[in-house]
């Protein structure tokens, strides 16, 4: 037997064009999980690999999370077969006299999380996993999920688990102190920082936790919650301006930006469009809205996401253990079944009837200023540069949150080994090194500022070299300036973007002084230095299983040497797909701009990006 990808993805061979394909892909994609199911009902044990909370919390992530995608397929009038299984389960995972026991609950803890979707259950279809229930289970289900409700949950996102919890509770006649949801909610509220965009608590990132998480509970809230209209206008305010931003992290071709943590969580980016239609809120035409929605999951479909039984794997376009977060068990890619919501609404809704349009054209760069990003749309592709976003507090937060530039169709790297500089990536960043071995590069930064469609940050890769970086679109190109100031003699690879590589090296490179370029079987990329000293170019191929989408990619790299004292390096960056004019464009990269002038824009107009300007 010859390893067939089409067979590691549950969705392969669905259209997925109509609500009818949709309701398919929740039970194709639930199926391989039942072999997997506890005696009791109770635990899902999808591999071994761990996470930091313990095995029977994880066994709940795996019971719970493909309720996201369940509910509403029952709620919209769907067949789901197995119900009494999860009846079953739900009343044994409650019962501390059950064998099966998820466990007790505690501040912060994993099962908060995970009860959200048993809130979200007894709130949209009580008929079929609560009613059913004997009134002692009844009983115990209701003592534990009031139990929960009582404790501290993590300030971020978390806080709607609480809000879920209650919706459900309410649905079924469960009586509660509902002050401490209304605090909740206020709490999430004060993390807005304007024009839709939220932050995911008291931190200096935004990422897809936003539309995802914030947003989508916010427009479940606005559906499912009694009263509470001004909050509810207010979240759905918000979300009709996010939506005209959030666009500009989903590519022509649905794929979604590989940017920040949870990348596992797959076609859950994809849920704020299904949010949007859920409650009613057309943000953008439903047209559109189809169009970014529908587009998302029929990419997702094409990769081998899943294991060879079809269990969605930890990874991003293939299973890989390195990207992942330590919070990240064997059934934690089941989030991605948020997707499914709009199930919900009847046939005859306003957003199934709608005809999918293409992504409207953007011409020129987009300014996302609340997060410190400009979104530029080149064929195939929509590239985002970033200033403001930083996480220092998880594995590869340096790459998934502080690199220069990311896109939609060349996912990042995450570095492999730290003690082997000449073999790192450095796709989208620059990276340093004093000893040629261990290596620095963007993750702090000490400001971000924006104006217009350029960028500034400065940082420390070591408390006494400090960077200033510009960024400018140029496109199809974009212009990265660095003005280094070091006390001490260091070494410089500065990568553009990773493509996919062909096997029998069937792909074709050049590189020499101050550039390289990588010439695929599907797209061309290109690095050029605009620097006064050229630097060398270097055409590489990463360490396998490094990028998020392609298990082996290529690479073009700037290397060179720079001594004590202040230098500028100057670089520009493409890549485009073979069908697009790469000719064209690899023979005119843009003229090296005037860093004088530049500085003294930002100077004149430079406002602090707000993801990264914490309130006091």
């Amino acid at each position: 037997m010859i390893y067939d990808p089409s067979r590691a993805n549950p969705l392969s061979g669905n259209p997925l064009k109509t609500r009818d394909d949709l309701a398919k892909a929740v039970i194709d994609l639930f199926e391989p999980l039942l072999p997997y199911f506890s005696e009791g009902g109770a635990r899902v044990r999808l591999g071994a690999a761990g996470a930091i909370f313990d095995r029977a919390a994880a066994d709940l992530e795996g019971y719970a999370r493909p309720l996201w995608g369940i509910v509403p397929l029952a709620a919209g009038g769907g067949h789901f077969p197995h119900w009494n299984l999860y009846r079953r389960g739900l009343a044994n995972g409650t019962n501390p006299a059950h064998p099966e026991y998820c466990g007790d609950l505690a501040d912060r803890n994993q099962r908060l999380v995970e009860l959200a979707a048993v809130g979200f259950a007894l709130a949209l279809v009580p008929e079929h996993i609560w009613e059913p229930l004997s009134d002692g289970e009844k009983r115990t289900v209701a003592a534990y999920l009031l139990a929960a409700r009582e404790l501290e949950f993590i300030d971020n996102n978390w806080k709607f688990f609480r809000v879920l919890i209650d919706l459900g509770l309410e649905r079924v006649g469960v009586a509660f102190d509902m002050a401490k949801t209304a605090a909740y909610l206020d709490e999430l509220e004060a993390f807005d920082i304007g024009e839709g965009w939220y932050r995911d608590g008291p931190v200096r990132r935004v990422d897809h936790y936003i539309p995802f998480a914030m947003h989508f509970y916010g427009l479940i809230y606005t559906v499912l919650a009694r009263g509470d209209e001004a909050r509810k206008n207010r979240f759905r305010d918000r979300a009709e301006i996010f939506a005209r931003d959030i666009r500009h992290w989903f590519g022509p071709d649905g794929a979604a930006l590989a940017f920040g943590r949870s990348q596992t969580y797959r076609f859950a980016a994809g849920g704020f469009w299904g949010a949007l239609a859920f409650a009613g809120l057309e943000a953008l035409p439903w047209a559109e809205v189809k169009g970014y929605y529908m587009r998302h999951i029929r990419w997702w479909s094409a990769l081998p996401i899943a294991d060879r039984d079809g269990v969605l794997a930890i990874g991003y376009g293939y299973p890989n253990l390195l990207m992942s977060e330590s919070y990240n068990s064997p059934g934690s890619p089941y989030w991605a079944l948020k997707f499914f919501l709009p199930l919900a609404l009847p046939q005859d809704h306003s957003f199934w009837t709608a005809e999918e349009a293409p992504q409207p054209d953007f011409p020129e760069p987009v300014a996302l200023k609340p997060a410190g990003m400009v979104a530029m749309h080149t064929p195939g592709n929509v590239v985002v540069f970033s200033s403001g976003q930083q996480h220092d507090k998880m594995r590869g937060a340096n790459e998934k949150y502080s690199k220069f530039v990311y896109s939609t169709r060349y996912a990042f790297n995450i570095e492999a080994d730290d003690r082997n500089f000449a073999a790192a990536s450095f796709d989208g960043m620059l990276g340093l090194s004093d000893d040629g071995v261990h290596f620095r590069m963007r993750e702090t930064l000490e400001e971000a500022l924006m104006a217009g469609d350029r960028l500034y940050s400065r940082w420390r890769p070591w408390q006494d070299v400090s960077i200033e970086t510009w960024l400018i679109p140029a496109k199809p190109w974009h212009i990265r300036i660095h003005r280094i100031s070091t006390p001490r003699a260091l070494s410089t690879i500065e990568g553009g973007f990773a493509i996919e590589r062909a096997d029998f090296n069937a792909d074709r490179s050049e590189q020499g002084e101050g550039r390289a370029v990588w010439y695929g079987q599907t797209d061309v990329s290109g690095i050029v230095d605009l620097s006064p000293n050229l630097r060398a170019g270097h055409a590489m191929s990463p360490i396998p299983n490094t990028n998020l989408i392609h298990a082996k990619t290529l690479l073009p790299q700037l290397r060179g040497e720079i001594g004590p004292g202040t230098t500028v390096l100057v670089t520009a960056a493409m890549a485009l797909p073979n069908w697009a004019d790469w000719a064209e464009a690899l023979g005119n990269p843009p003229a090296c701009p005037d860093l004088e002038e530049v500085e003294r824009d930002i100077g004149e107009n430079g406002v602090r990006v707000p993801a990264f300007a914490l309130r006091p």
